[in-house]
């Protein structure tokens, strides 16, 4: 009787086995990739809606952001829409790590720890049922204490006022700075002004919470309590963002029709 214990057929058992579970990753991996893409997009978009407030669990995201949303590019340099790029096919972060689109930051500039600026950022115009400007949503992104945090912030058609705030990616620790996530510290940032009247930033996040008698309190939000590092990313890619380097001149140029 054959011994089927043998070292060559138990190598040949193993690599055959090895080839056919190889087979159905690949093979599923492929399937599943329209897939993956769909919910990417979905969630992408998902995530700008709720920025923006427009979430209202009767109708689908696509059926909002079709009707409500449309995305431009906007010239960073300029502060003005660009035709140049079609938003279509533009990936804004692969962007940023191309030199032949973007631009080093000095450690003066890179408040939000990003090294690299684009030239071109794609934003979302939210539309009223008249077709009024209501809400614009600029991307953003900063590193807080593990991670780089990529989100959202709605501002309000008077390039001023903050209507909302969300973060789609990023592994901050989970219960202190993955309290960026809590919908109740989110929904702080609703109303919150953010220039001065000298035109500066001035929304932060600060340490400990923000006091009722404040005279600054519009511009303030609470920083999440046992996560510093994390607070101060939000509040440098907050203060990046939309300053002079990111969506400052952007936001003034719409605001005056100038965009």
């Amino acid at each position: 009787m054959a011994n089927n214990d043998t070292i060559k057929k138990t190598i040949t058992v193993t690599l055959l086995l090895c080839i056919v579970c190889s087979v159905v990753v690949s093979t599923a991996a492929v399937l599943l990739r329209p897939m993956q893409q769909m919910n990417q997009e979905l969630d992408f978009k998902s995530n700008i809606l709720a920025a923006a407030g427009l979430l209202d669990g009767e109708h689908s995201v696509d059926e909002i952001f079709e009707s409500r949303v449309q995305n431009r590019i906007v010239d960073l340099e300029t502060g003005t829409f660009s035709e140049d790029v079609d938003p279509a096919n533009y990936d804004q972060w692969k962007a940023a790590r191309d030199p032949s689109r973007s631009m080093a930051l000095s450690s003066g500039e890179d408040i939000a720890s990003i090294s690299r600026r684009e030239r071109y950022a794609e934003v979302f115009l939210v539309e009223d049922e008249n077709g009024d400007l209501e809400t614009v949503v600029l991307p953003v992104r900063g590193y807080g204490l593990w991670s780089t945090l990529y989100g959202f912030m709605a501002v309000e058609a008077d390039g001023n006022t903050v209507a909302g705030l969300t973060f789609y990616e990023h592994a901050e620790t989970p219960g202190l700075g993955g309290e960026v996530d809590n919908p109740s510290w989110k929904a702080q940032w609703e109303g919150k002004k953010i220039y001065g009247d000298n035109g500066d930033v001035q929304l932060s996040v600060i340490k400990g919470s923000v006091s009722s008698s404040d005279p600054d309190a519009e511009h303030k939000v609470d920083g999440l309590s046992g996560a510093t590092l994390t607070s101060k990313g939000v509040d440098g890619l907050v203060h990046f963002w939309l300053g002079d380097m990111g969506f400052k001149p952007f936001l003034k140029n719409l605001r005056e029709g100038e965009a």
